[in-house]
């Protein structure tokens, strides 16, 4: 086995607005597994730190990544212990080991792998102004999502509310679910005044109420809130098993978050799913602005859980020059097309 690193530069077809920011292009970093004997027989995955969000975003990510690498080609698996603090490197590896020993997209059997199921997701409304909002809600229930989550902390806080009461007045909880995600922008002081207002709109859950690291304010919150609250960002650079747990048995969050590429790969989501679900923690998975080939892998393990909630999975539309994989949206899930022809991922790296 052979490992190659191959970096390309993605670009967004709309800027992508972020906690940390506006994206317009995404630098990815792929490892391509080849097998000398059998120019067929590859393997590939996704490395892509989030500049300023991820915990593994270092100068020498490149040299952890080429030494990665070299063990994988030296041994023929993945050196997991010193990989903790970069959850990025271990995704792709671990990705690109499942796509080489499957020699499939379908990298694991379930229903969602042979077409025969989709995966619930939420319909994402990017941060923007009042309007674009506005005009991204109605899309989202025009197209069938039961589940949809609204980034909120960019404009006014009153207008978000707006738009949550837009929503209710045609759909009850029943008929749409909602999420939002404040990403830290609300303060420990005014944050439980906020939720109080925002639980008016039933929601299902809010996503980070208050900025990362203030663990005393976030278990306060969570004790008292008057809807549940789910950790995303709280989790990034909590590598370590004995941190896990003292992360949730402090906060003790209704939901955790889990982005494989932020929060240990697979093997480490894997590990805050079993320790979440040991203290009643519900969770759910969500990508992290991949191209297909990251999304793809993200979805066929999702499948592997048996979720009972909408995910938050991408849709595979964010760039101008994705690969194009079997991945497609019918109404509020995402669906994987086993009859499809398999792309070319070696002419479209190399492109």
């Amino acid at each position: 086995m052979k490992a190659a690193i191959i970096r390309k530069i993605l670009h967004f077809k709309q800027p992508a607005g972020t906690s940390r920011g506006v994206y317009t292009t995404r630098k990815v970093w792929y490892i391509l597994l080849t097998n000398n004997e059998d120019p067929q027989h590859i393997g590939v995955g996704e490395c892509a730190p989030l500049p300023a969000l991820s915990c593994d975003d270092v100068p020498e990510y490149e040299d952890i990544l080429r030494m990665a690498c070299q063990y994988i080609e030296d041994n023929g698996k993945i050196n997991y212990e010193p990989l903790r603090s970069f959850p990025s490197i271990r995704f792709g590896l671990e990705t690109a080991l499942m796509h080489y020993q499957t020699r499939s997209l379908q990298l694991a059997q379930t229903p969602f792998s042979r077409g025969k199921e989709g995966i619930p997701i939420n319909g994402l409304i990017w941060m923007g102004n009042f309007d674009e909002m506005y005009q991204r809600i109605e899309e989202k229930m025009k197209l069938g999502f039961r589940c949809i989550k609204l980034k909120i902390g960019a404009i006014e806080f009153e207008k978000e509310l707006e738009l949550l009461a837009h929503i209710r007045r045609h759909f009850t909880p029943e008929e749409i679910e909602l999420r939002v995600d404040a990403n830290g922008a609300f303060s420990p002081a005014d944050s439980l005044e906020k939720l109080k207002q925002l639980s008016e709109y039933q929601l299902h859950s809010i996503e980070q109420p208050i900025r990362a690291g203030q663990w005393e304010d976030m278990a306060r919150l969570c004790e008292c809130t008057p809807l549940p609250i789910a950790l995303d960002e709280e989790l990034i650079g909590i590598n370590e098993r004995e941190e896990k747990i003292q992360l949730l048995d402090t906060i003790r969050p209704q939901y955790i978050i889990l982005k494989p590429s932020l929060h240990g790969g697979i093997s480490g989501s894997e590990e805050w799913i079993r320790l979440a679900t040991e203290r009643n923690i519900g969770w759910w998975i969500t990508s992290a602005l991949e191209s297909n080939i990251g999304l793809n892998a993200i979805a066929q393990w999702t499948a592997t859980l048996h979720p009972t909630l909408p995910q938050g999975l991408g849709t595979g539309l964010l760039f101008t020059d994705n690969i194009d994989y079997p991945l497609h949206i019918e109404g509020d899930c995402l669906w994987y097309d086993a009859k499809a022809q398999e792309p070319d991922i070696i002419k479209w790296l190399k492109a």
